[in-house]
């Protein structure tokens, strides 16, 4: 269900015009999927394939003593090992590729231990097999010493001064002067405007809390999968499910010490990634084990191996005390963002700091952010990074100012809200932006006044998401028949195959069906950033609706020869080249591409960009619940998300993109969480015990689409993937405190922890 709300748009080609763009046409590559045609990251078979595997570590930090494969080597069936002795030693190096920097040396150590075994599920060992029996046994036969060390896994002990320390070359940055001894908090960030002190010496109200959050999954119902072929001449294919083959190629010659044009990558369908496959983990291995034995190589990794190897996002804890004047203008905000990284730096705390404030004007603030390294898996992206963990913090907090002040939830974030020509707390001043209108729209909305039962409560709360642009290639060709082809470098994880179709068609004048959109391998296209950031509608359609106008303006030329007229007197109306001399008979695309050889040759273009001007993206929600007061069960009874979507190239996936956020927050609010034992293991790796929620945990969620248009982009798109996953940890939070009448500030919101809170009055 979907409420779209208009502004007039700021877009060059007004809405009035378009044909294609803001209607729903069927997904372009539905019927592959639904039929079990598509292929995915484990559907391909070379001739000649091993299987790959890898042994793990069974401990969370434990000193690499020795690895004896000879045994492995020796068992029939075998015809590759590979151990950290395989693969370079990388000096540490940030490598920009992609939303964000990884460090070559953890990502090669991520990837394969060399000194240290840093978490339960560690990489230590890989074998290649004819069979899986044969590779599990040959698992069995790697014999690996350790010694096995004191670890940590929460966030707050490893900051300790008596914490373990993961990595002695770790001091912590950002701090005035060089610590003279090693740390596991790798990072110390700081925001701050104002004077703090005496923002809060003005406040007549002040509200103060500290709020947790658990490491939780992206939760992608396809494992990690990928086939890898090395090339007796040195040339490389890699086959792979993955959120951006270019990643893929550039860390897999990174850690392998290989050109990368000497790699070429061919993206699989993906079934589901939300951020968390937008790096690498079997890749280089299966190309490692492939360059052993010359064989492909396919690894597939099982539930288990996702959960306990792969990123989560962080588990955190979020302090905030905010100050107000009586009257509800929020004049200081003090927050502290603890989160993990993980075995190795690297967390979204950066991100975290930089949203957590995003949606309000305050004159006086502090943000300050560690990033702390835990003997866990390395975390990875999970939609909109960082974002939602400090939004449940001040979003909790808000709540809890509206409450003691005795102010509507809504009217307090209005009166406090950014505008445009307001300056972010992260640096940059607000242009066409739509947060105003997201918050008229809940506040007019039917659920906002729908009455409430007993053991029920409502709860509000608002998001942000700065949406990046980068760097895109799109081509745009032109078959005989006059229809079109569209190729560009972006996995389609969330429909950028129907938007980039739809804008390409939109452009040229023709039917969507008249489109075929195309995700090219990394030899076939030019280079294009990961999809993620909830980029590539914004950057990767601009590259492709470029694209599209220098086929029209080579149309309208072609047109002219034709004609015997001069260009400027041909117009491209409505897939048609027409002359101002009503005598001169109009030429559709198709006639124009039949007659190709007669004025040129083939017809096509391609554009490679670096997009600027993202606009970004803020969501507000309102959830209702009901908790049951004997089980400390929550039922999600109701929910509506009103989001500013720029201009909804195809609205059924945009509101797709807000629902399926909603009900991973929803998740993240209510039952996901890693869970270690005294150990340090993961006992919950799997969807028996790690429980992401299903259909009839959630009712039908109400998109609210608010069209504010982004004049940097020729339809007024803004990203739309990563805003709706913001505001549900507290918008469900709030709803279970009107529920029970209590605060509760560790997410996940169980029926044990709603239950003790009950039963403590």
């Amino acid at each position: 269900m979907s409420d779209v709300l208009e502004r007039p748009a700021a877009a060059p080609l007004d809405d009035g015009q378009l044909k294609v763009v803001g209607t729903r046409p069927v997904r372009p590559d539905g019927a592959e999927k639904v039929t079990g045609k598509a292929m995915y990251g484990a559907d391909l078979a070379l001739p000649g394939q091993l299987v790959g595997k890898i042994k793990r570590s069974p401990h969370p930090h434990a000193r690499i003593v020795s690895i004896d494969t000879r045994r492995a080597r020796a068992l029939p069936g075998v015809k590759a090992v590979v151990t950290a002795a395989d693969f370079p030693d990388l000096a540490s190096e940030e490598y920009e590729a992609g939303e964000s920097a990884s460090n070559l040396r953890d990502l090669s150590l991520n990837v394969m231990a060399r000194d240290k075994a840093l978490y339960d599920g560690h990489a230590v060992a890989a074998v290649a097999a004819t069979s899986s029996a044969i590779a599990d046994e040959a698992l069995e036969l790697i014999t690996v010493e350790y010694e096995v060390l004191p670890h940590v896994t929460d966030v707050e002990a490893s900051m300790a001064s008596d914490a373990p320390v993961l990595h002695a070359h770790l001091f912590t940055q950002g701090l005035a002067e060089k610590p003279s001894a090693p740390s596991n908090i790798a990072k110390r960030n700081e925001i701050k405007r104002g004077d703090l002190e005496a923002g809060f010496a003005e406040a007549d109200v002040v509200v103060e809390g500290r709020y947790t959050t658990a490491a939780v999954h992206q939760g992608y119902i396809e494992p990690h999968a990928c086939v890898a072929s090395f090339g007796a001449d040195g040339q490389c294919q890699v086959w792979s499910s993955s959120q951006g083959q270019f990643m893929i190629r550039t860390y897999c010659a990174k850690i392998l010490a290989l050109e990368s044009s000497d790699i070429r990558v061919t993206p699989a369908e993906i079934g589901g990634g939300f951020g968390g496959k937008t790096t690498v983990y079997l890749e280089p291995v299966a190309l490692a084990l492939s360059r052993q034995c010359g064989h492909p190589v396919k690894m597939v990794m099982t539930r288990d191996e996702v959960f306990r190897a792969t990123g989560p996002t962080s588990g955190a804890v979020v302090e905030v005390k905010l100050g107000a004047k009586s009257d509800g203008t929020l004049i200081a905000a003090d927050v502290v963002l603890k989160y993990q990284a993980g075995a190795f730096p690297g967390s979204p705390v950066g991100a975290g700091s930089m949203t957590a404030l995003a949606c309000y004007d305050i004159p006086n603030f502090s943000i300050v952010g560690y990033d702390v390294v835990t003997n866990t898996p390395k975390v990875a992206a999970y939609r909109a990074p960082g974002a939602p963990i400090s939004a449940f913090g001040v979003e909790s907090a808000v709540d809890d100012m509206a409450l003691k002040l005795g102010m509507d939830p809504i009217a307090l974030r209005e009166k406090n809200a950014v505008r445009d020509g307001v300056k972010a707390s992260y640096g940059p001043t607000y242009r066409n932006i739509g947060y105003v209108e997201t918050l008229e729209a809940i506040k007019t909305h039917p659920h906002y006044a729908a009455p409430l039962g007993p053991n029920q409560g409502r709860g509000v709360a608002v998001g942000f998401w700065f949406n990046v642009g980068g760097e895109s290639t799109a081509a745009v060709n032109l078959n005989e028949d006059g229809t079109a082809v569209v190729i560009s470098g972006n996995p389609d994880i969330g429909g950028s195959r129907a938007s980039m179709a739809m804008m390409a068609a939109e452009v040229l004048g023709l039917p969507v069906e008249k489109v075929r959109p195309i995700v090219a391998d990394t030899a076939s296209i030019g280079f294009s950033m990961l999809t993620g950031g909830s980029r590539t509608t914004f950057a990767t359609g601009m590259a492709v609706t470029q694209a599209a106008q220098k086929v029209v303006e080579d149309l309208k030329r072609r047109a002219a020869m034709l004609m015997d007229v001069a260009v400027d007197e041909v117009e491209f109306v409505n897939g048609a080249a027409v002359c101002r001399d009503p005598a001169k008979a109009s030429l559709t695309v198709a006639e124009l591409a039949a007659k190709a050889a007669q004025t040129g040759g083939p017809i096509g273009a391609q554009v490679s960009l670096n997009a600027q001007g993202a606009g970004p993206g803020f969501g507000v929600h309102v959830c209702d619940v009901e908790v049951d007061p004997e089980t400390g069960h929550v039922t999600v009874l109701r929910y509506t998300a009103a989001q500013d979507v720029g201009k909804a190239i195809h609205p059924s996936y945009v509101e797709g993109q807000v629902q399926g956020g909603v009900a991973q927050g929803v998740g993240w609010a209510l039952n996901e969480e890693y869970i270690f034992d005294r150990s340090g293991r993961m006992e919950n790796p799997g969807f028996l015990d790690y429980r992401v929620p299903v259909a009839s945990d959630l009712p039908m969620i109400d998109a609210v689409l608010v069209e504010v248009a982004n004049p940097r982009h020729p339809f007024g798109a803004k990203g739309v993937g990563e805003v709706p996953i913001v505001p549900p940890l507290a918008a469900v939070a709030n709803a279970v405190r009107g529920a029970i009448g209590r605060r509760l500030t560790d997410l996940p919101l169980s029926p044990p922890k709603i239950r003790a809170a009950i039963d403590a009055g």
